[in-house]
């Protein structure tokens, strides 16, 4: 079976693009090409929810993503990556949301996996919602991100 890892992770950097790199670090998926789809979980994947990701394969290759991703310069403010999914007998559904505020990013992803489900005839007996939290403190940019990571990477060529 197809393994699709939820990972979470938090960064602080000088930029909003190193703040980035830096979250992606803390889930360990920063050495790959991420490639974002659309919020489908295939008929033979579990969605399994990790500390961080294990080795997906070489650095540089293309790694298949759902990611939600949220950032902030201003000192004090909470930034929130949700990641919510539903489960069945066959396909699934991502839903990804981001924000300030953890209440309303949870209440998004839950009425956007909803909502995902009543355009759909499939099975869902599952769900959950991983949510990344942060706070900024001090200077530069700092970045939430909640990564649903699609198996193996696999060679960009």
């Amino acid at each position: 079976m197809n393994t699709i890892r939820v990972v979470r992770g938090v960064g602080t950097a000088p930029t909003e693009m190193a703040s980035y790199d830096a979250a992606l670090a803390a889930a360990n998926v920063h050495n790959y090409n991420l490639v974002t789809v659309s919020s489908v979980v295939p008929a033979d994947a579990t969605v399994e929810a990790v500390d961080v990701a294990p080795d997906l394969g070489p650095a540089g290759n293309r790694l298949t993503v759902v990611q939600a991703r949220e950032t902030t310069s201003t000192p004090g403010e909470t930034v929130v990556a949700g990641l919510g999914w539903a489960t069945g007998s066959g396909p699934g559904l991502f839903y990804e949301a981001s924000g300030t505020d953890e209440a309303s990013v949870r209440a998004a992803v839950l009425d956007g996996l909803e909502a995902g489900r009543n355009l759909r005839e499939w099975s869902f007996d599952d769900e959950d919602v991983a949510l990344t939290t942060g706070t900024h403190e001090g200077d530069g940019y700092t970045t939430a991100v909640t990564v649903a990571a699609y198996g193996q990477s696999e060679s960009i060529f």
